[in-house]
């Protein structure tokens, strides 16, 4: 079985994609870094399950506001204050990673992660009119997925590892994540990990997408089932730190 990971960039020069097989033992294949809408599809095509690290949607408050905004609709709010605005740039699974983690997911409504979230938009529309299950709560093919977040319920470093000047942490991190998946083989491709971060989450994703698959992830809870198909829902492994 192949599973997919994808670090997306509003553009194909700074996205990541790898492949995770388990056929026996877990092993990190075909890990490149500047992948096209059309690499992305057929990745999606050929996994068992992807894991995205990019918000597959927008909050229902954001989206609401802005129909009713530009029908000239909106009833004025009883203050615009910090409170009024958050609710708006937050997701319900953002909220969720928050309270667990700590780590504050960017705004998919307010901050410049918006543009690959766009860009998705347009491939997951791609998949959709060809048929393939890309249900946002990741029950289909798909699954969202935060590498940051990720490290820090395992109990690794999960701020300051991105960008060329912090290579050096990369290192030590594909080390210390067979702590996690002791029997993961990574076929030679921990240099191109420790050299881009963009390669590096998306094996993380890749892994994510295969515990996603294995149960062994938190899934959104019953009674927010509908607005997780609208919104996406960031799955976080199910154990801290460790699998065993």
């Amino acid at each position: 079985m192949i599973f997919g990971g994808v670090d997306l960039a509003a553009e194909a020069r700074r996205t990541g994609i790898a492949e995770v097989s388990d056929d026996g033992e877990l092993a990190v294949k075909n890990v490149h870094v500047g992948a096209d809408d059309e690499q992305l599809a057929d990745l999606v095509l050929a996994s068992v399950k992807t894991g995205l690290d990019v918000p597959l949607g927008w909050p229902d408050s954001f989206v609401r506001h802005v129909v009713e905004h530009a029908a000239g609709e909106m009833l004025p709010p009883i203050s615009t204050d910090l409170t009024w605005r958050r609710a708006m740039a937050m997701r319900t699974t953002d909220l969720v990673v928050r309270d667990r983690t700590g780590i504050v997911p960017l705004s998919v409504s307010a901050d410049k992660i918006a543009y690959p979230a766009l860009r998705w938009a347009g491939v997951e529309a791609r998949l959709r009119v060809q048929g393939t299950d890309v249900a946002r709560d990741g029950s289909g093919r798909i699954c969202e997925v935060y590498p940051a977040a990720t490290l820090k319920c395992w109990l690794l470093p999960s701020r300051g590892y991105k960008g060329k000047q912090n290579k050096a942490l990369r290192v030590d991190l594909i080390t210390q994540l067979t702590r996690v998946f002791p029997s993961l083989n990574w076929n030679g491709h921990q240099e191109i990990c420790a050299s881009d971060d963009n390669a590096f989450d998306a094996v993380l994703a890749a892994l994510m997408a295969y515990l996603v698959h294995q149960d062994l992830a938190v899934p959104p809870p019953p009674e927010a089932s509908d607005v997780v198909l609208r919104e996406g829902w960031i799955w976080l492994p199910e154990t801290d730190p460790f699998l065993g």
